[in-house]
Formats: structure tokens, sequence, C-alpha cells
């Protein structure tokens, strides 16, 4: 075995007291092999990931148990030792690649850096080594790449070359700790491919740490589930996934979103929170949130037992799950009732444009003229009312631009916007209150548009008073308890600050603020991107639910498909400003479909390991809007390329009887011919 956990357990001191993070773990990755290391928030999982090559806290300790690494005892080892195995036995990549790569050295100094350092080599060897170690990561012209500094880079092309960095020692262990969270669907495709195959190439193992089970699914060998800092259950990828046993597992796999043409389903959903680090049980960490714990499983800790098929699970009645005799997978609750969505256009939006200038300094001081990037061009679309329109596409294909420009954040250069029926202007000054009361936006991240010095009951409050006319404070302090209510929080959040809410709490307060006013349409910004997959299937359930009995709509912008594709009943797949293809979820989802939508569609990794295969693979990032290709913009990378129409013309935009819209060369009926030949005959267009 390379690495070995045996019953470890890990503290972290918050001012003078020890609290458990991590208790009795054990765990073991042999050679070539990908553990996977699953579990939501707070369950422990970079923290064991980054003790099991002893990178730790101040304030953490290991209280208990043993790492061995190679048959080395590394538990307590000094500084010194853990220097010459640390970047050349042991390599680390980062969530953020950009919390590791040095802003002020070219990406050449930092590679060199750790090649001249653990290798001996000198510096020409070093610099060869490291265009090799970029083109093995399919990095194109690596002697450019390594000219340039780390913002220069799309987030992309950073985790490559941190990828290829923690490489280039031929490291004997690889920590992965959520390497591929913040990228797009495409991008992440092409570094989880390229994560198993120089694995397996240079005999690596690795250890990856992860809250997306589609990504486990697809890379992984072994999937450990973490609870609470505790081992729930171990076993092989197929073994976990085929036939899950443990009710937490049950419970994961049950709340992951699915395509659905049916308006109003719900995902189910696991009750409660996870605990605190100082409200952890003293007998299973899971038997709080469990549908079939007994009263033993609150007073006594299971071990974690020996199943059939390589498979440890920590559960008092896992053979009765295992036999049928008890069901403890979770149902969805009950669809409140709704109507399908209406005919009626809550928005309708036609030729939106929007320009942004950059005058660098530079260019300003030798009379160059201002560079016009155009982030938005002629985009057309509405939205009915009780129904949710999608946007979906790549990082810079101007989805999060659109949404600013509906909302007038960011007033667009030309637009005819109507809500509701009733033109509206295009500049946020110009909008009276009625309009800002029903158009509201929910954004990405909650900690961004949350007052940390506000209560919640002040933030929610604060809506109250400039939107929703004359209301006593009687009165507003009602309704935000029952606007509290509404979104799964108790009356009593209002007295909370946002440091003392977690992530999901925090996105439920942003929807209730959003909803104070009753809107017409609300916009959300990739609203469950940095929530675990429990969490999510709550959210979206809310959003539905407050559909359903507000009768709101919604615009909902993510590069997460499966989301999309749960709550959104018309979807619209943008590409460098340009909207390439809408239409139904169940048209966008079926062929014919844009060349992009297929790639897109083919990169999902889902959570079913038996579901091999890469499918298509873009090559390349996304162009800069700055100097978008002419012709077709998707052309430079785009599978099904015919040749040069697609570098000269623009492409027509197809429509069906059903208004189903394609913007590409190719007749619907090619595309329909094109895309029933199996994915793995597709190739990519270099």
């Amino acid at each position: 075995m390379v690495l070995v956990a045996e019953n470890l357990s890990i503290e972290y001191r918050i001012g003078k007291t020890w609290f458990n993070v991590v208790r009795d773990v054990s765990l073991a990755i042999g050679e070539g092999e990908i553990h996977g290391l699953v579990g939501e928030s707070g369950s422990g999982k970079s923290t064991l990931a980054l003790a099991m090559m002893r990178y730790q806290e101040a304030n953490a300790r290991v209280s208990g148990g043993r790492i061995l690494f190679e048959g080395q005892d590394i538990t307590h080892a000094s500084p010194a030792v853990l220097a010459q195995i640390w970047g050349k036995q042991i390599a680390l990549v980062p969530q953020n690649p950009l919390d590791s790569l040095n802003p002020s050295l070219t990406i050449l100094e930092q590679m060199t850096e750790v090649t001249r350092r653990h290798l001996g080599f000198g510096t020409q060897e070093a610099y060869e080594h490291a265009c090799q170690s970029l083109q093995n990561v399919k990095i194109a012209d690596p002697e450019q790449v390594l000219t340039r500094y780390p913002h220069q880079l799309s987030g992309g092309m950073q985790q490559r070359v941190m990828i290829a960095t923690a490489l280039s020692t031929r490291p004997r262990l690889l920590i992965l700790d959520e390497p591929t969270t913040a990228l797009d669907v495409t991008t992440q495709a092409v570094i989880l491919d390229l994560i198993r195959d120089l694995v397996r190439q240079e005999g690596a193992s690795a250890l990856y740490v992860s809250h997306n089970l589609g990504t486990i699914a697809q890379l992984c060998d072994t999937v450990t589930v973490l609870y609470g800092g505790e081992v729930m259950a171990t076993a092989p990828v197929k073994t976990l996934f085929g036939k899950p046993v443990h009710p937490y597992t049950i419970g994961l796999l049950a709340s992951l979103p699915k395509v659905t043409h049916a308006h109003e389903t719900r995902l189910p959903t696991i009750g409660g929170v996870a605990p605190a680090l100082q409200d952890r049980l003293k007998g299973c960490a899971f038997a709080s949130r469990c549908s079939v714990a007994i009263e033993k499983c609150h007073q006594e800790k299971p071990t974690l037992e020996r199943a059939d098929e390589g498979r440890f699970i920590r559960c008092f009645r896992w053979q009765e799950v295992a036999e049928g005799i008890i069901n403890p997978r979770i149902t969805a609750q009950e669809s409140p009732p709704d109507a399908p969505p209406k005919r009626e256009r809550v928005l309708s939006v036609r030729h939106l444009n929007k320009t942004f200038t950059e005058a660098r300094w530079f260019d300003r001081l030798l009379g160059r003229k201002p560079i016009q990037v155009k982030a938005v061009q002629d985009a057309n679309f509405h939205v009915n009312v009780r129904s949710t329109l999608g946007v979906v596409g790549e990082s810079g294909s101007g989805k999060t631009t659109l949404a600013r420009a509906i909302v007038a954040l960011d007033a667009p250069d030309s637009a005819d916007i109507e809500l509701l029926g009733v033109s509206i202007p295009n500049t946020l000054k110009a909008r009276d209150k009625q309009t800002l009361r029903n158009l509201r936006l929910i954004f990405q991240n909650p900690n961004d548009a949350l007052n940390p010095y506000k209560t919640v009951g002040q933030t929610i409050g604060r809506t109250y008073k400039m939107l929703s006319g004359k209301l006593t404070k009687s009165e507003i302090d009602a309704r935000i308890g029952q606007i509290l209510t509404a979104v799964g929080l108790t009356p009593q959040y209002a007295q909370r600050t946002p440091a003392q809410l977690s992530g999901g709490e925090k996105q439920r307060v942003a929807i209730a603020r959003a909803f104070a006013s009753r809107p017409a349409l609300i916009v959300a910004d990739e609203p469950t991107s940095a929530l675990d997959v429990s969490v999510q299937a709550v959210i979206l359930n809310l959003l539905k639910d407050l559909r359903a009995s507000e009768g709101a709509s919604y615009v909902i912008i993510s590069h997460d498909l499966d989301v999309v594709s749960y709550v959104a009943d018309w979807i619209v797949v943008m590409y460098l400003g340009e909207i390439v293809e809408q239409g139904t979820t169940e048209q966008v989802y079926s062929t014919p479909s844009h060349p992009y939508t297929e790639a897109l569609l083919s990169a999902i990794p889902q959570p079913d390991p038996t579901q091999k295969g890469r499918g298509i693979r873009l090559e390349g990032d996304v162009p800069s809007p700055r100097h978008k290709p002419s012709g077709c913009p998707f052309h430079t990378r785009c599978p099904r390329f015919i040749g040069s129409i697609c570098k000269t013309d623009t492409p027509p935009l197809q429509t069906t009887q059903d208004g189903h819209q394609i913007r590409c060369h190719h007749t619907l009926e090619a595309l329909t011919a094109l895309q029933a030949v199996p994915e793995s005959e597709t190739k990519a267009h270099d």
C-alpha cells in the first residue's frame, strides 16, 4: 500500500478547547489506485486529506492513530523529514490554483523551482522538463505559457499548470482537493481525463476529494464516505454506487438532480443539518438525520464492519438494508398544487446588446483607441408566467452580464425589455419602485450580498421598508417571520448575523430577501454552485415550492446543466455572448442540438461508474471576447466543423415548428444524423 491511515483522529483547538474533527478513520490507497473521498461540507474531507500528508493548520493535531506512507510512519515526522517528502513523493493540487501560484513569479520560475529543488536539475534541464510537463497536460505552445504570470491564464489553464507541476517530480501520491469545483463542465471533463491518464501513466496513486458524486463515479476506483468526521462507508466505486446500503450514502445519491420534463417534481432531501463540532453525538454521527435510526443508534457508536465485495460499513442496521428488510430511502415531499406554466409572458427581451469599453492606461498613453468588448450580442428571449428560464454556458459566455443587464446593474447599450407587458427603462435610476419590486436578483455568493454587520431581520426588513409601502414595525416583523418560515427557517433566525449561518442557510436568507417584495420575476445567478448536493436539493425544491405558492418566475444562470435541466422548462445556451440555441428542456437535451450544446451535455459526469465514455472533449479555452473569431464564434473548437463557411459566414438561425432554435451552418437534419453517431467515433476539431 502507498498510503495507510490506521484509526486516525484529528482535533482542532478553538479558544482553549480541543474539538474532534476526524475520528477513528482507517483507509488504504494501493498502487495505481484513485481513492475518492466524499461528504458534505464540514464532514472533515479536506482536513483528513491534508493530514494524510501531515499538512495541518497550526491549531490542529493528530490525537490518535497513525499515518503510513510507503511503510514509513510519518504521524509525528519532523519538518525536515516532511520537507523531503512534500513535492517529491507526495504532491498536492488545491481547489483554487491561485491560492498556490505566486502572482509575482512567472509559470517558468514556479515550475522549475520544484524540479531544481527535488530532482537537482540544472537551468536548461528544468526548462525542458517544464515544457514537457505542460505538453503532458495538453497545453499548447508551452514555451509561451511558461513566460506568463498566473493571472494571464484561464482557470482551466491554471489548474493544468498545478497538475503539471505536481506530477513533474513523478510523486508516488497525488492529493487533489476539489480540483474541478470552480471549473466549467467542459474544462472539468478535460481535467478529469488528464488526472486519470497521468496517474495511470506515471504509476502514481491519488486521493481525490470532492462533493461531486458524478466526478467520483467517473474517476475513482474506491470511495470513502465521510460524515461528521467519521467513515460511514468504504467500497469499490461500482459497489457503492450500484448498491448503496448505508442510509447516508443512499440519501446523497437520491438528492442528485435529474433531468425531468414534469413541471413540479421534487427531489428527495436529507432532513436536518450536519452536527457542529461542539454538537458531535456519542452515538452514530448520522443518527439525528437517519430515517431508520433506533435507540441504540443514539446511544452507541457503531464499528466499521467488513461486509461483502470489499465493502466496509459503519451502521448497526446495514444488513437489514442489504436484505431489503428496511428501506432508508428518502422520499420527495409531495408537490404542492400548481398549474403548469402560463402562456402569458412575464419578461420579454429583444435585441439586447452590451459592450464594455476597456481603456487601458498604456493604450491612452500611446494614443490607441479603447478596446470594445461585445459581452452580449443581440439576445432575444422571453420568460412565461410561473416558469423558469435556464441560461447555460462556459465562463466568459456572457451569462452573468446578461443577468445584470436585465436587472440594470449593468445597463445594456440597447434593448427592448418588457416586464408584465409594460416596457421598462434600461437604466436602474429610471426604473420606478413598482419595477424594482417585481424584478429581483439573487447573487451567486450570499457572502458578498449579505451585510455581515446586519442581522437577518434587518436585512430582510430593509426590503419591506424600501419596496412594500408604509408598514408598521410590527407588520414588518410579522412578515419577516412569515418569509423565513416559507424558506424553511424559523422566525428566530431574524436575530442571527451571517456569521452564525451555514452556506445553505445564507442562501435561503438571500432567497427570502428576494421574495420579500413578492416579485413577478427573480434572476438567480448560480444560486447553488457552492452548495453540497444535499443542501442543493433543498434549495432547488425551495425554488420550485415558492414558484408554486407565490406564482413567481425565474431566470436561473448556471454552468451546471443537471441543475438547470431539473428546475427549468426553457433553456438558453450562450457562447461568447451569443445565444446559439434555445428551446424546452426536452428539446435541448435531445437531437438535434447545437454542437456546443452537444459537447456540454457530453461532458456532464454521470453518477454511474458503469457509464464510462469520454464523449466529446473541447480542445482549448473559450476565446477572449476581445478577439472574437469571425463567422461562427464556435468554429475554433467545434466538433462538427465544416470548413471555410464556418470561419467566414455568420450561421443562420434555424427554428422548428415547435419553437426550438439552433444557430448553425449544418441543417437540422444533418445535425440529427451526425449526433446519432456513437460518441466514441466523435473527435473534437483541432
